[in-house]
Formats: structure tokens, C-alpha cells, sequence
């Protein structure tokens, strides 16, 4: 049997031009496809930059917070009460700062005595800083270490604003006492605002803040009823 045989137009292959344009539109196919997947990879990377910041951020604020609310705390608070048969004593613990201004600082003290001794041990001292795009934190007297991480995030703002109110006692005094007179009794009502901005090292452009506001728990109090 003889083979069959095509005509010599049927077996022409792809020209030069044709191969060139199907080159063409693969690699405009596979550009387009590259930068797809590279936006894809840095929008990842961005959401998990921020995720990260965002989680140390908060951790930072949650921990200044616990410790400002603990400000002032007295195991024998109930010493500093007026009485008609004692005078009050002074809380050993009532230092704290900022008390007028806003300040990238804050220092602080409260009991941690299982029997109270009504004396500032070392252990009892404590404090925030912003050093160096970092917040530092005082465990005791002089040990300062680091809250955040200075080689995944730089710390650019750290204020912590004080807010304070006097509320007036003399009423409740056997014998009323004038509330424009400074000696007597009056409670100090003390709140801050804190504001931690911060941006990721491995990308300046990531930024976050945080802000919280913190009640103090231990109201300081001040002055004495009329004899």
C-alpha cells in the first residue's frame, strides 16, 4: 500500500512571527501573573507586620495600665481614715508622677508586704521610660529592663497625660469643715491618658498607635477634720 500524502501546505509549521507573538503574550501572561503573586506576598507581610505590632503594642499599654491602676496601694490603707480617736497616718505609697504635665516617663510605688511594714522597700519602686525607641520598665530600685522589643519595633511616642480631680470631704466631718480650706479632708482623683505610637523596623510605613485611659484605684487623701 502506498502512503498517503499531504500537500505540502498542510505540513507547514508555525512561522517565525507567529512563535514570536505566542512568546509574547506567555510572558506578558507570566509578568502579569509575577506581579500578582508578589502584591499578594507584601499585602501578606504588611497584615502580618501589623498584626505583630499591633499585639506587642497592646501588651505594652495592658502592662502600663495594670501598674498604674496599682498605684498607691497600702496594705494598711485604712490607717491614712481620719478618726476621732487618731490622726490619719501618711501613705508611704502616695508618690507618683507625672502629677501636672504630660511626660514620655512615669514612676510609681505600691505594696507588695505580706505584713505591712509602711516602708518603700526596693522591690516596691516602679517605673516606664521611653528610651532609645523603646519602653522600659523598673522592676525595683534601679532594674530597668526592656517591654519592648527595640529590633521589631521603634517606639516614637510614649506620653502618658495626667487627669486629675479634687473632690471635697468637709461635709462628711462632724464638724463641717469650709471646702476652699486646703487642711481639710479632701480625696484626689487621679486617671491617665496613655498614648503609644510605634512603626515595625522591617517596614517604616506599618504604623499603629494605641491609646488607653487608666483609672487609679487608690485614691490619695489629704488633710483633717475640724477639733
Amino acid at each position: 500500500m502506498s502512503a498517503i500524502r499531504q500537500p505540502l501546505a498542510a505540513r507547514r509549521g508555525f512561522t517565525l512571527v507567529e512563535l514570536l507573538v505566542g512568546l509574547a503574550l506567555a510572558l506578558l501572561v507570566v509578568a502579569g501573573g509575577g506581579a500578582l503573586l508578589t502584591s499578594q506576598i507584601r499585602d501578606h507581610r504588611a497584615l502580618v507586620l501589623e498584626a505583630r505590632l499591633m499585639q506587642d503594642l497592646r501588651t505594652a499599654a495592658d502592662l502600663v495600665a495594670r501598674d498604674l491602676r496599682r498605684a498607691g496601694y497600702w496594705g494598711d490603707a485604712g490607717a491614712g481614715v481620719w478618726s476621732a480617736d487618731a490622726a490619719p497616718r501618711d501613705n508611704p505609697y502616695a508618690a507618683l508622677a507625672p502629677d501636672d504635665a504630660a511626660s514620655d516617663a512615669a514612676s510609681l510605688r505600691y505594696s507588695r508586704d505580706t505584713a505591712e511594714n509602711h516602708v518603700v522597700d526596693s522591690n516596691e519602686q516602679f517605673g516606664f521610660r521611653l528610651r532609645n525607641r523603646a519602653i522600659e520598665i523598673q522592676l525595683g530600685s534601679g532594674n530597668w529592663q526592656a517591654l519592648t522589643d527595640a529590633t521589631l519595633l521603634a517606639v516614637t511616642e510614649f506620653v502618658i497625660t495626667p487627669q486629675t480631680e479634687v473632690m471635697a470631704l468637709g461635709a462628711d466631718c462632724p464638724t463641717p469643715c469650709p471646702d476652699e480650706s486646703e487642711s481639710c479632708p479632701r480625696q484626689r482623683l487621679a486617671s491617665f491618658a496613655l498614648d503609644i505610637r510605634a512603626h515595625a523596623l522591617a517596614d517604616a510605613a506599618v504604623s499603629r498607635t494605641v491609646r488607653a485611659l487608666v483609672r487609679v484605684r487608690n485614691d490619695a487623701t489629704a488633710g483633717t477634720c475640724p477639733a
